[in-house]
């Protein structure tokens, strides 16, 4: 065909409009390339792209949530060595996917569903839900509350809510229910807010059965406490003190009160601070420790098994957790040998500083009414903490606290 031919020169260049037209014919003659089609089809990948971030970012909080785990970190910028839990879960989650990975690196700025506001938004509603179930368990059944106060890190007042019920197999059952933050702490106030959430949940004041506060005067208080405020709309919802709360409580008061046992915890004290406070003098002690325990394993002493003789340290009393002390005076005796040996090396070998401090608490260690008060503490406060643990239980009820409780004041009594 020649150059000139009025074919060719009607075909014209690539943007001519006779190819301009004819690409148009070959588009509109295949479906696939539709405009509508084309726009349904990266929809539905995008789609597909950020539940795929989303579905990452549950179960990332998932994760945290159901541990326990912080979620932030201190520096969660693109540089950061490590950026907090959550990002390191996300992209725990991005090295095992392809997919995952693909779409987090390519995800626009303002959709990839890790930010903090979303973060937390997730983890209220997983909360909700939680809730949610628990409200199903409890169902027209009758229910206790369980509240207390305590302060966070940031000075803040936080109340927490606990659920105890009957559940449809008769089995007692409490239930983590929700933890609100209050301006202040007066009755009214804890009261106002506690309604709030039972009402939000249909949770019927009528169809309560039980408090269980502490002794605070805002809470147990005959008129304007928090008892007394919930028992004029609902007369049954009898108030109880906390049993192990109140044992402990009970405990503390009487050591005080007894000059000679308040001077061992003091000095019982000044041991475990001096000793534990070193992490040489920690390390001495372990390993005088397993010394002590090669020569009784080698003498027939102990008896060997699997998980026997692990060393220890000692253990520090807690100032309201009366059940640590229990503690504190057993890691005392196992260790009584180890604890004297590195003392004594202290008096001998020490820096000058501490040579005569470490006379001071080994004199103490072996003084006839601190060995006295530490074995005799030591067969009371077994049989305190087993009546403490006991009140602590979820299956407990008032007869069975009762009968505990005889059972212990028998012991004691038999022991006097």
């Amino acid at each position: 065909m020649s150059k000139k031919s009025g074919v060719v020169y009607h075909m014209g260049g690539i943007n001519s409009p006779h190819n301009i037209a004819m690409h148009k014919w070959e588009s509109l003659r295949n479906p696939s390339k539709h405009i509508e089609r084309v726009i349904s089809t990266q929809s539905s990948q995008e789609i597909a792209d950020h539940r795929l971030r989303l579905i990452t970012t549950i179960e990332s909080v998932r994760l945290l949530a159901r541990q326990g785990c912080a979620f932030r970190g201190h520096d969660e910028s693109v540089n950061s060595s490590n950026g907090g839990n959550f990002n390191a879960v996300v992209d725990s989650f991005a090295r095992m996917n392809v997919d995952v990975r693909k779409v987090l690196q390519n995800a626009p700025g303002n959709a990839k569903y890790i930010s903090p506001l979303i973060q937390k938004q997730i983890l209220n509603i997983l909360g909700n839900k939680v809730r949610i179930k628990n409200r199903e368990e409890v169902g027209d059944a009758k229910f206790c509350i369980l509240v207390d106060e305590a302060v966070d890190v940031s000075n803040r007042e936080q109340m927490a809510i606990i659920l105890r019920f009957v559940d449809c197999d008769g089995f007692i059952r409490e239930r983590f229910f929700k933890v609100l933050s209050v301006a202040d702490t007066c009755s009214q106030t804890l009261k106002d807010k506690i309604s709030k959430v039972l009402t939000q949940y249909d949770l019927q004041v009528e169809n309560m059965r039980g408090q269980g506060y502490d002794g605070a005067s805002n809470m147990r208080g005959e008129f304007n406490g928090l008892q007394a405020l919930f028992r004029e709309e609902c007369p049954y919802a009898y108030y109880v003190h906390c049993f192990a709360h109140r044992l402990q409580l009970t405990l503390n008061a009487a050591a005080k009160g007894v000059h000679d046992i308040w001077e061992f915890f003091s000095t019982l004290s000044l041991i475990v601070n001096f000793v534990d406070s070193s992490a040489k003098r920690h390390s001495a002690l372990r390993v005088i420790r397993e010394e002590e325990i090669a020569n009784l394993v080698a003498t027939g002493a102990l008896e060997t098994g699997r998980g026997a003789n692990q060393t220890c340290t000692l253990q520090r009393a807690g100032a309201t957790h009366w059940g640590s002390h229990l503690r504190s005076i057993s890691s005392l005796i196992m260790l009584f040998g180890a604890t004297q040996t590195t003392l004594a090396n202290l008096v001998a070998n020490g820096p000058n500083k501490v040579q005569g401090e470490a006379k001071c608490v080994v004199n103490a260690m072996k003084h006839f009414d601190f060995v006295f008060c530490l074995l005799l503490m030591h067969d009371v406060m077994k049989i305190t903490d087993f009546l403490c643990q006991s009140l602590q239980k979820k299956g407990i009820d008032i007869l069975n606290a009762l009968n505990f409780l005889s059972i212990t004041k028998s012991k004691l009594q038999d022991m006097r």
